[in-house]
């Protein structure tokens, strides 16, 4: 298998750089092939704006959706995220190693999803979800936390941390067509003991080492909604934030 590391992290001693480097040493000696684009360490622009477009196809309005797709049809992409597209085209499985700030990912993630995401490559018209311009990949995400596994219970003060993600596991992975692995959480490593971190990262490696057979995601297919783009009458609503009106 491929794999691409995306790594957001500003400390190069951080707990999520010890997971992003039990992940390479695990994923390599199981013979796998693994690249990382360790976000922070490569400067990473992380605003997409006019500068992403070596050539326009409207000058006079930007319109950042149809410049995406101009872009990628006739190569005028900025040479950065057409480096990073062609990792994510040559992976099988992308895993996004991040810290939870503010309910999702760093700014410089998102910013590599906005610009590396980008319409023409990884979605269009009629080519999302089952028939995202992704499908066929997996899609992982690791991610610490700086409370405890109660505050992010179904019932705890920050909801569930799987609604809590849906917007990344839906909304980036499945949107263009991934499978999604079932997420490994790590709560609150600045307040683990030795032991209890080395216990969080044989449990990765032990995930990754498994990973043809860990758990997916359950998603609705498209034959589940109506013309409307909701459930139809008598689907049982089953995925994340989707609930039955």
């Amino acid at each position: 298998m491929r794999v691409l590391i995306v790594h957001a992290h500003p400390d190069n001693k951080s707990f999520n750089a010890a997971l992003t480097q039990s992940a390479i040493e695990q994923l390599t000696a199981d013979g796998h092939d693994v690249q990382l684009s360790d976000l922070y360490a490569m400067k990473f622009k992380a605003v997409l704006d006019e500068d992403d477009f070596e050539q326009r196809n409207n000058v006079e309005q930007f319109h950042v959706a149809h410049e995406q797709t101009y872009a990628v049809e006739v190569g005028a992409q900025a040479a950065d995220v057409t480096a990073e597209q062609e990792k994510v085209m040559w992976a099988d499985l992308i895993i996004f190693q991040f810290p939870l700030w503010w309910f999702g990912m760093p700014a410089i993630l998102k910013g590599w999803v906005d610009r590396v995401w980008a319409r023409g490559f990884a979605y269009y018209t009629g080519r999302k979800y089952d028939t995202g311009m992704l499908r066929g990949k997996l899609g992982l995400i690791c991610v610490t936390t700086g409370t405890s596994a109660d505050t992010y219970a179904p019932d705890g003060i920050d909801g569930s941390l799987f609604d809590t993600l849906w917007p990344i596991n839906n909304g980036v992975f499945r949107y263009t067509g991934c499978d999604v692995v079932e997420p490994y959480f790590v709560f609150m490593p600045a307040k683990m003991s030795d032991s209890e971190r080395e216990e969080a990262l044989s449990g990765w490696r032990a995930k990754l080492h498994n990973i043809d057979n860990e758990p997916r995601l359950q998603f609705h297919a498209d034959t589940d909604y109506g013309d409307n783009d909701r459930l139809k009458p008598g689907v049982i609503a089953k995925s994340g934030f989707q609930h039955n009106a």
